[in-house]
């Protein structure tokens, strides 16, 4: 298995002095996480940082989930928090969350006279689809967005079209995973930037996965006449298959890793959730 990833920037420490000290100004948190990866794309530090403030928990990217998964995932949820699916890219679940933002304004307001516009803070762990979500919510390209962890900066308050307030922040991970799985699913989906990873292991450690939670997605999409022993095996089998091969009939490690975790990533190899509730 690849070490323990850790991986902690300063901006990363500036970020959750940012929501500490401008939580106060707000009356409710979005927190987006991955569809396909709920318990490691949730960020124990914001449990710890949001307490008792209201909070919807928005399991983005669930058009690339196992919908099964999703629908239990969305029970595991709605006993403490109010939460529900999303897909920012194509706007999918924008309008229940607007329904459910507004039942909460109205909540707060009940039997008050002046009323202050309904204040939001959003955050998650970098390219859970952020951004997205903040360019669906405000009608415009108020964020910028991109595949690549981090591409958010600095703190911004943005007005949505029912006139509440939104403050984005930027992508917030934790100082360091206590499970070595959670740094894992975060690299498997593109939180953590490959550029810092070993492509090639990273890719066989997916494919283990991948053969022995959706055997029979692994083997259509790339053809396998059979599920092998090994990850390794059948990471050389997926490379035989799709042509990744090196002068002298070499193995392209690289170039079936980085395949198989870009057809993952975009769901190709089909609809996929990598952690599933307890019990």
């Amino acid at each position: 298995m690849i070490d323990n990833i850790n991986w902690y920037p300063g901006h990363m420490k500036k970020t959750r002095e940012l929501i500490q000290d401008n939580l106060k100004m707000v009356d409710a948190v979005i927190e987006v996480i991955d569809a396909r990866i709920p318990v490691s794309s949730r960020n124990p530090i914001i449990d710890e940082l949001v307490k008792d403030k209201p909070r919807i928990i928005a399991l983005n990217k669930s058009d690339l989930a196992d919908e099964a998964a999703n629908r239990r995932w969305v029970d595991h949820f709605v006993a403490k928090d109010r939460v529900l699916t999303l897909n920012s890219m194509s706007g999918g679940g924008i309008k229940n969350l607007l329904k459910l933002l507004e039942k909460m304004e109205r909540e707060k307001n009940e039997g008050k006279g002046s009323l202050k516009p309904y204040r939001l803070m959003i955050v998650g762990v970098p390219n859970v689809g952020k951004s997205s979500l903040i360019n669906r919510l405000t009608g415009r390209k108020s964020a910028k967005t991109g595949d690549k962890p981090g591409v958010t900066k600095g703190k911004q308050w943005l007005k949505l079209n029912n006139g509440m307030q939104l403050l984005d922040t930027p992508g917030i991970l934790w100082p360091k995973f206590e499970d070595p799985k959670a740094g894992l699913n975060l690299a498997f989906c593109g939180s953590i930037k490959d550029e810092i990873l070993d492509v090639p292991t990273l890719g066989m450690e997916l494919i283990g996965v991948l053969a022995e939670n959706y055997p029979e997605l692994l083997k259509e999409r790339y053809k396998l006449d059979e599920i092998a022993e090994t990850p390794l095996e059948n990471m050389e089998n997926m490379a035989l298959k799709r042509g990744c091969i090196l002068p002298g009939k070499r193995i392209d490690y690289e170039r079936i890793g980085k395949l198989v975790l870009d057809e993952f990533r975009s769901a190709k190899i089909g609809r996929i959730t990598l952690e599933f509730p307890k019990g």
